[in-house]
């Protein structure tokens, strides 16, 4: 079908048509849409870069706090799209180490609660269990709250069991501080005597990442408009496919989710060939 018959397009293209007719044109359109995805090779892993929920919150009028608990609700919507379409590894930016130290102490104060609450959540939600989906976060973490803290000890130990799918949370991350302490790792191993230096490849640094033991992220998806990875799977991300779209997080639609998997598909992998 013509990105013509975009229900969101129907407007520029048809003056005055009707609401009702555009909501059915934009319907035909996502499930034309999933047809092709779903006939096509699907990403192993998906990672998302959720931004924008201030701006939407600001363009809405609405406080910021209203746009955070906005984009965690946003999150359980995405998550269940992963989950149809069967994509084993799902993985989310939820907080940056360099962005926590700039937001506002009330701000943080309430990202933090939404994190505890959230993964508390998620590890009774019977989504999770029913599919199998082991939950787990990385970054610094000891440098979270306590109650943060304990809620990602409780979604761990909750679906640890699980290997259908992988729902992995970055929070205070930062993709360089995770290549600096893999390389100080691999360093003490070295000093000890448990490591020659000719024995450090890529495989050796990549076992050092909090994401040792996951594939490298074949699709990732920024939203809001901004077209950088800021300081996202620094490592991981060398050979993955970008998809960036203008879409606020809160507003990202199970339309777009499909666009950027049909846009994956498309493409051509070289892997740096």
């Amino acid at each position: 079908m013509n990105e013509l018959y975009d229900g969101e397009l129907a407007e520029e293209y048809v003056p005055g048509i009707s609401e009702r007719l555009g909501e059915a044109l934009g319907a035909a359109f996502e499930a034309q849409i999933e047809k092709e995805v779903r006939g096509g090779p699907l990403p192993k892993h998906v990672a998302v870069i959720m931004d924008g929920n201030r701006r939407f919150a600001w363009a809405a009028k609405l406080p910021a706090n209203a746009g955070h608990k906005k984009g965690r609700e946003q999150l359980e919507r995405v998550l269940d799209w992963v989950l149809e379409l069967g994509i084993k590894w799902f993985t989310i930016y939820a907080l940056s180490s360099e962005n926590r130290l700039s937001r506002t102490e009330n701000e943080l104060d309430l990202l933090y609660r939404l994190y505890s609450d959230g993964l508390v959540d998620i590890a009774e939600d019977s989504r999770i269990h029913d599919n199998k989906v082991k939950v787990q976060c990385v970054g610094q973490l000891s440098e979270l709250p306590d109650n943060v803290r304990e809620a990602i000890d409780v979604a761990k130990q909750r679906t640890e069991g699980y290997e259908k799918h992988t729902f992995t949370v970055c929070l205070n991350y930062g993709g360089r501080e995770e290549i600096v302490q893999a390389i100080r790792h691999l360093a003490e191993q070295v000093s000890n005597g448990e490591l020659n230096p000719e024995q450090i490849d890529q495989k050796a640094v990549a076992d050092q990442l909090y994401t040792a033991g996951m594939p490298d992220p074949d699709l990732i998806i920024r939203t809001s408009g901004e077209e950088r990875i800021s300081n996202f799977l620094l490592w991981q991300a060398a050979y993955s496919e970008l998809y960036f779209t203008d879409v606020y997080w809160p507003m990202f639609t199970r339309r777009e989710f499909l666009k950027a998997i049909r846009s994956y598909q498309r493409r051509q992998r070289r892997f740096g060939r």
